[in-house]
């Protein structure tokens, strides 16, 4: 049946010397549809079908089969990303997280994923907007942050830093002599956990707190994920 679905270009696979097959990422999962002869000059397909186009795309729709492109109505081309490449960086490192997370939950991530993109295309920090999505990510991995307690003691009261290797905030009691952050970067774990990414129209936080928030999560994501991917290491190459 023919079907129009909303969504973006996650992945290209050469198909034969004048096609090939995408991988859309879409509010219903991920989509394979073939592209015939867009690879070729003079196809229509060619602009439409590269990685991180995000549109409207009208298929021969299979279910859990490859479908077929029909036509692309293009919402955004993310052209910011497509020529930077720090912010090409990020995208394709939240695109491999995201790739790693459907793996493990049922739920659909389309909606933050989406908007994070475009907060970042939009010129929004991509650092701060990808530990947003790194720390809501974190509950479909299975190892949820405790935004409410001492990683250690379970206290509730005087904590004083976090720590990505012992698994949260720490409280004066149990505290081993780790560095103490800013008091600002407590509160916007909180916060980065449970804002509505469509929400954000402006970022003001300071590098120190910045950094110690990406600290934070680099190490509980090395600790306790069990995720490599070649694309945050390059990140991280980055941001040193």
């Amino acid at each position: 049946m023919i079907k129009e679905v909303e969504g973006i270009i996650i992945k290209e696979t050469p198909y034969g010397e004048t096609s090939k097959i995408i991988q859309l990422y879409t509010p219903e999962g991920l989509i394979s549809i073939m592209c015939k002869g867009a690879k070729s000059l003079k196809s229509p397909f060619r602009a439409t079908t590269l990685k991180f186009t995000y549109g409207k795309f009208n298929i021969y729709y299979k279910e859990k089969k490859l479908s077929t492109l029909i036509s692309v109505d293009v919402i955004n081309n993310f052209d910011n990303i497509k020529k930077d490449i720090i912010l090409l960086s990020y995208v394709n490192y939240l695109t491999d997280l995201t790739e790693q997370v459907l793996k493990q939950t049922y739920e659909n991530l389309y909606n933050d994923f989406i908007s994070t993109i475009i907060k970042i295309n939009a010129g929004l920090d991509p650092q701060i907007m990808c530990n947003i999505l790194e720390i809501k990510y974190l509950d479909y991995l299975g190892v949820g942050l405790n935004l409410n307690s001492c990683a250690s003691c379970g206290g509730t009261t005087d904590i004083i830093t976090i720590d990505g290797d012992r698994g949260g905030y720490i409280c004066r009691r149990c505290y081993q002599n780790e560095p103490i952050v800013n008091l600002k970067t407590l509160e916007l774990l909180r916060m980065y956990y449970y804002v509505d990414i469509k929400s954000i129209t402006k970022l003001k936080i300071s590098s120190k707190v910045k950094e110690e928030i990406n600290q934070f999560l680099n190490s509980y994501y090395d600790r306790y994920t069990g995720l490599y991917l070649k694309s945050k290491d390059f990140l991280k190459k980055l941001d040193f």
